[in-house]
């Protein structure tokens, strides 16, 4: 049996999930290359930082919407049959005021908020809440099942999958995507590199991709436990500033949030940004605290900033060469690298296959 030397870079959750793929097919040598690691809290590392959840914000019709269509039936799937991947159903409501719309997060929230959206007939349970249930300014609701995921959890997960398929895992700084070829754990040149590094594609060399930017995002763990994920299209504090509350599987704390500043690379927590966020997430849900507290109700675990990997245009999910190296890219998915984690990974999967088939080295 012809061995094909594949090497995924990035240990986020897209390269995480498209080594998993890979490794199914026990022709396939995967060695994967990352600075950081799951258990690494890094500014650059956005995947730890994540709520993380599966709220559809792709466009109806697009390649996005496909990814994270094909993305739900994986996640329902581990929910139900693999409890140790940290991963719970959660009822999530989602509420819509027409004035965020043409913010960053009214824009980032568009098609969530739909009246009318496509993943109506994806998620369970979904139903719109009556106009006369909805507080003044609230222009339309939905409810549904969701999923929430704990990354703390998840990630070892994905790990532990690609390590009993025989994936090795290196770290490893590269200066040039080049210098992957010869990275292999058993010493063969790479048949094919796959690029799941996020940001870290803007300076990579024989990538440098300008159209990769950061959406800042600064949240609060909290331990208090609502029951329910709860999110909004804006705030009345910044065009930028957002409201969404989502309890993790397993004990993993409740994720208040959020922001989302494009372009800004701070990675320090505002305290003042941070008073903000909790005291919206407690008027939005008041079931995190007990009656009659606001903020002071909340027990706090940690502060935390990620930067979201946006890029113009949307995700590269492409093949490409670059010198004499067969590359695939899986970079760029912004705030939705989870909930369309599978379905970029099977696109990426059968962009590595058709490679290996052009080299004959393997069939479609």
């Amino acid at each position: 049996m012809a061995i094909n030397n594949i090497v995924v870079l990035g240990a986020g959750v897209s390269g995480l999930t498209t080594a998993y793929l890979l490794s199914k097919d026990p022709s396939n040598s995967i060695t994967v290359l990352a600075k950081h690691m799951p258990g690494d809290y890094d500014i650059e590392y956005a995947s730890p930082w994540a709520g993380a959840n599966y709220l559809p914000v792709g466009k109806r019709g697009s390649d996005h919407e496909k990814w994270e269509r094909n993305t739900w039936p994986a996640l329902k799937d581990l929910t139900e049959k693999h409890p140790e991947a940290g991963i719970h159903f959660q009822e999530t409501i989602v509420y819509n005021r027409a004035k965020d719309q043409g913010s960053a997060t009214g824009e980032w929230f568009s098609e969530l908020v739909q009246r009318n959206p496509w993943y109506k007939d994806v998620v369970p349970d979904f139903q719109d809440i009556p106009a006369s249930q909805l507080a003044e300014g609230i222009d339309n609701a939905s409810k549904f099942t969701s999923v929430c995921i704990n990354t703390a959890i998840y990630l070892p997960w994905l790990v532990g999958q690609c390590r009993r398929n025989g994936v090795t895992f290196r770290r490893a700084v590269l200066k040039h995507i080049a210098d992957a070829a010869t990275a292999t754990a058993n010493g063969q040149t790479a048949d094919v590199v796959v690029n799941c590094t996020g940001l870290a594609s803007r300076t990579l060399g024989g990538v440098r991709d300008a159209k990769l930017y950061p959406a800042r995002g600064q949240i609060v763990v909290v331990r208090n436990d609502p029951g329910k994920m709860v999110s909004i299209s804006g705030s009345d504090d910044g065009d930028d500033e957002v409201v969404y509350v989502m309890t993790r599987a397993a004990g993993g704390g409740t994720i208040l949030g959020g922001t989302y500043q494009k372009h800004q690379w701070d990675p320090l927590p505002d305290p003042n940004l941070a008073v903000r966020i909790m005291k919206r997430a407690v008027v939005l849900c008041p079931e995190l605290v007990s009656e009659g507290q606001g903020v002071e109700g909340l027990d706090v675990i940690r502060h935390g900033v990620g930067l979201r990997p946006l890029r113009e245009g949307g995700p590269r999910v492409e093949a490409d060469h670059v010198e004499s190296l067969a590359v695939v890219h899986n970079y760029g998915h912004g705030g939705f690298g989870y909930q369309a984690s599978f379905g970029c990974a099977d696109d990426a999967v059968r962009l590595v296959y058709g490679v290996l088939e052009r080299k004959g080295r393997a069939k479609l």
